[in-house]
């Protein structure tokens, strides 16, 4: 059985092995036990978009069978395909928000409404999800893999392929921007 770097057996590598070798229900088995946290990390990077988490959700999934050879085992199943789900989730973001700056001439509008259709600056009440969504998406992804998800800042450096300083520093950034708006 595989090891991860820490020495632990990785739970997933039997299935991954099973459905390497094309066995469908096995990745399926793997859909199941990943999905809700999957969908978790996507719904949040996403601005609490239900239809678009969705969206990313099945996309990250479909990329994750088509590079399942990919996966080395250097690290756990999990940790690959949520670095996996987080860079699909980012990646739509960055082109939503590049499409928004070509229709949209109003500068700065741009990055809110990537967030989702509503306006995240409307209420002046806003909740935490709300001032999540708004966050800038590096802030926002550490924060959302650190006090939301429970990773560590190395398992953040490896997810969102950053140093273990960057992700400290983007949590802090975090933290500071949410207690801002949130006193607002």
């Amino acid at each position: 059985m595989p090891k991860t770097v820490a020495g632990q057996p990785d739970e997933d590598s039997g299935l991954v092995r099973q459905a390497r070798h094309g066995d469908e229900q096995a990745f399926e088995q793997l859909y199941r036990r990943h999905r809700n946290r999957v969908y978790g990390i996507i719904w949040r990077l996403c601005g609490g978009d239900p239809a678009l988490a969705e969206d990313m959700l099945q996309e990250a999934f479909v990329r994750a069978w088509t590079k399942l050879d990919s996966f080395r085992g250097d690290s756990r199943f999990s940790t690959w395909l949520y670095r996996l789900a987080v860079n699909v989730a980012l990646s739509d973001r960055r082109i939503r928000v590049r499409r928004l700056e070509r229709e949209m001439a109003l500068e700065g509008r741009a990055e809110r409404m990537a967030t989702g259709a509503k306006d995240v600056y409307a209420d002046k009440n806003m909740d935490l999800e709300q001032a999540i969504a708004q966050l800038p998406e590096r802030a926002r992804t550490v924060l959302v893999l650190f006090d939301i998800e429970g990773y560590s800042h190395a398992e953040i450096a490896e997810i969102a392929d950053m140093a273990v300083g960057s992700s400290k520093a983007q949590l802090h950034r975090a933290r500071k921007l949410i207690r801002e708006e949130l006193e607002r």
